[in-house]
């Protein structure tokens, strides 16, 4: 039979969910998680691959702004994603994934985001890595040993529960500050940052916030954790997130964390690469990074939109040749040009018929789209072609940025 893909309506979210529970190998969770992951996938828009009246393919995308060098672009949050057991290598995927790009084209949407459960998938369909971050071990036997004086202002326990409320301000000018992050309303922080039970392990606490900064003035700093401990009651601070202005201000969160009574380890996932807990901890011994791991992966879904929304951070005139197998439209030559505009530099990007200076397929293009991969490290692996000496070199001195990009929502 004919395999058609349409918006799967609400009457069908239990089969969706029921199907996904199936390819993820997962038993039905009890009613109240299942009413959550319901919910979400509520306000996901949904794309469903039909076989007759049988739903044999999944996938689901949040609607939400990721934050890009100088601003942020509508995205594509692609989750949920999922094809019967009966139907693999039927091409059921690539429909799927085909119908989402062609509705992120008609919503203005130039990204898609994701985070994949096998990386050999995806790079297929044009995506690859465009964070990535490290998990970070802290012995909390002992204080920890700082390079620098933390900050000395006080800490503050925040009720989880009303916690975006206080902490949500220093969540924005974090994104400002770092491309990669997902913009949050107020259901994403309760459902994604501060749920009161932790799917993955229901025997953690509630999320603890914690902030520090001057009695009635806006935190300068943020951490939230969730604790767990052993059968001999000691335990472990696992860290979801902490945002702080300043190294001062971060030391002396993170020096909490150590100092928390009947903790032996604080664990922290997620982490950027360039996190400066890496530079003012004293001892490296202490402070280990235990695991570094692709995070975010990116879709250019509309080229020239992405790359002219963006700023850049060194002026740039090149011809880009641009392959795409996925989204056609997106395949050609583009002469990117990025003059002064204030303190960055925004790109004028036209179709051209002239040379290429630079030929990359999407993929690549997608790693360098934050920030995080080096262009002339692309070239040296082989994946990028460089027609004029100097022009991967060029591209990234433009395409970097002073942060590198970094996520920690996971969907």
């Amino acid at each position: 039979m004919t395999v058609e893909y349409r918006t799967i309506p609400e009457t069908d979210l239990d089969r969706a969910l029921d199907l996904h529970y199936l390819v993820f190998l997962e038993k039905s969770p009890e009613d109240e998680a299942r009413a959550g992951h319901r919910e979400i996938l509520a306000r996901c828009e949904r794309i469903g691959a039909y076989e007759g009246e049988d739903l044999v393919g999944l996938l689901a995308a949040h609607h939400f702004d990721l934050s890009v060098p100088g601003g942020e672009l509508p995205a594509a949050g692609v989750t949920f994603v999922s094809v019967a057991p009966t139907h693999r290598r039927r091409g059921v995927l690539t429909g799927m994934i085909d119908e989402l790009w062609r509705r992120c084209a008609a919503q203005r949407r130039p990204l898609a985001a994701l985070w994949v459960s096998e990386a050999t998938i995806y790079g297929r369909f044009g995506c690859d890595p465009a964070t990535r971050a490290y998990t970070v071990t802290i012995d909390a036997t002992h204080p920890l040993d700082l390079r620098i004086e933390p900050d000395d202002r006080p800490l503050r326990l925040v009720p989880f529960a009303t916690a975006s409320e206080t902490i949500g301000a220093l969540h924005g000018a974090a994104r400002r500050e770092r491309a990669g992050r997902v913009s949050r309303d107020e259901w994403w922080w309760r459902t994604h940052v501060l749920p009161e039970t932790f799917e993955e392990d229901e025997d953690m606490s509630e999320p603890r916030v914690v902030t520090l900064g001057d009695p009635g003035r806006a935190p300068a700093g943020y951490v939230v954790y969730r604790t767990k401990s052993d059968d001999e009651g000691r335990g472990t601070a696992h860290v979801a997130e902490l945002e702080a202005e300043s190294p001062q201000v971060a030391a002396a969160l993170w020096r909490y964390l150590v100092s928390i009574d009947l903790v032996d380890r604080v664990r922290a996932w997620g982490r950027p690469l360039d996190d400066p807990l890496l530079r003012f901890s004293a001892d490296r011994d202490q402070v280990d990074v235990t695991r570094e791991f692709p995070a975010l992966w990116l879709r250019l879904v509309d080229v020239p939109a992405a790359l002219e929304g963006r700023t850049w951070s060194a002026p740039l005139d090149l011809v880009l040749e641009v392959t795409d197998a996925g989204v056609p439209d997106n395949a050609g030559r583009y002469r990117v040009t990025a003059k002064p505009d204030g303190e960055a530099h925004r790109a004028r990007v036209t179709a051209t018929g002239d040379a290429a200076d630079l030929t990359l397929d999407v993929r690549e293009l997608a790693a360098c789209y934050l920030g995080d991969a080096d262009p002339a490290e692309l070239l040296r692996a082989g994946l990028v072609t460089e027609h004029r000496p100097g022009a991967a070199a060029l591209f990234g001195a433009a395409s970097r940025t002073a942060l590198l990009p970094h996520t920690s929502d996971e969907f």
